[in-house]
């Protein structure tokens, strides 16, 4: 077995693939760097895989946290992860959106799965989880909730601040002007999809574009990235996971002497 983790701001995951490529186990804690959360997701994959730790061939770490993760053989950055773990499920893609727990970024790579570019965000927490999260407790509701209030949610709440932190002054005076939480929380997946249509202009967009990270598990802010960058997105079934799969094959080509 070989084994992937990513270890994010805000949540850990873990892959577990054996040689011919199949994912054996997995485990995702909403819990990120500097807890228990890597442990407790390599373990809940070791306990679905079947196996113990001492059953695993090789294994890599990435992410925010993969610095202070100790016990793997490679470190290697979550953009090449996603990247490599995209590539093996839909080998046709090309621009990848992975919008994180504290970051969001656009990657570029090619037919053969080479990162040829890639662009982060810049200004704070601004179209990323992070942002999400707060809306979440401005609008007094669970983080999960969100698509399906702006779904139901009207046009024309614009929230311009670029600062997570002036932007929540902005939507609770915007509720207290009446503003429907269900409008509120339709304007800050638009205002996510802005951040990140800006992130795609200045990489460019080629076909076929793929979202991972958590947020793409909100699919009303798919929608309105789709909207945005006038591009169909792929949904990839696990998007969490990525980064973590892709850390499992590195691990399983250094193996193989191919990384």
């Amino acid at each position: 077995m070989y084994l992937g983790v990513d270890i994010g701001s805000s949540s850990s995951k873990a892959v577990l693939i054996n040689r011919a490529g199949m994912v054996c186990g997995e485990g995702i804690v909403n819990i990120g760097t500097g807890s228990k959360g890597p442990q407790i997701s390599v373990e809940q994959a070791l306990r679905q895989a079947g196996i113990q730790r001492c059953d695993v061939r090789k294994c890599v770490v990435t992410g925010y946290g993969r610095l202070m993760y100790e016990g793997a053989d490679r470190q290697i950055t979550e953009i090449s992860c996603h990247a490599k773990g995209v590539k093996f499920l839909w080998p046709t893609a090309s621009t990848i959106i992975d919008i994180g727990g504290q970051d969001a970024k656009v990657i570029r790579v090619s037919i053969n799965g080479i990162v040829e570019n890639f662009v982060m965000n810049e200004k704070c927490a601004a179209g990323t989880g992070r942002f999400l999260e707060v809306m979440a407790r401005v609008l007094d509701c669970r983080i999960e909730d969100l698509s399906g209030l702006a779904a139901r949610g009207n046009p024309g709440v614009v929230i311009s601040n670029t600062c997570t932190v002036f932007a929540e002054s902005e939507v609770i005076s915007q509720l207290a002007a009446g503003m429907s939480i269900e409008d509120v929380a339709l304007g800050a997946h638009k205002s996510i999809a802005q951040r990140i249509a800006g992130l795609c202009n200045r990489i460019g967009i080629a076909d076929a574009v793929v979202m991972t990270g958590g947020v793409a598990l909100n699919h009303n802010v798919v929608t309105a990235i789709e909207k945005e960058i006038h591009h169909p997105i792929i949904r990839l079934e696990d998007p969490q996971a990525m980064g973590a799969l892709g850390a499992a094959i590195f691990a399983r080509e250094m193996e193989a002497g191919n990384s």
